[in-house]
């Protein structure tokens, strides 16, 4: 819960960028609803399934206290869907952050676009 905080402390960074952020978890209706409640205010979807997380090639683990879940997957899409990035993990491991992105976002801004 603690990376949702991280990115809804830097919506209104990002959103001034022209991002809007998503959520997607294998958690239920009212998983999703408690956080929500703590504050996030971005979408969240729930009810991932298995089938749905391999259609983005997303890893799906099966955690001895977890039980079944979608390893972490981002991706950073442009107007029109194009992929700026992506990661994927096979753990806890190596996620993007929201300063990260806003930098990466803000610094392809700034480039000069070919002619």
């Amino acid at each position: 819960m603690r990376q949702l905080a991280d990115w809804e402390s830097k919506k209104t960074e990002l959103e001034n960028l022209g991002c809007t952020i998503y959520a997607i978890s294998v958690d239920n209706f009212e998983q999703a609803q408690t956080v929500a409640a703590t504050g996030v205010t971005f979408p969240i979807a729930y009810g991932c399934t298995k089938e749905r997380a391999e259609t983005i090639g997303a890893w799906w683990g099966n955690h001895p206290q977890h039980g079944d879940h979608i390893q972490p997957t981002e991706f950073l899409l442009r107007k029109g869907g194009l992929v700026l990035g992506s990661m994927y993990a096979s753990g806890p491991v190596g996620r993007m952050s929201p300063s990260e992105v806003s930098s990466l976002i803000y610094n392809r801004e700034k480039r000069p676009t070919s002619a």
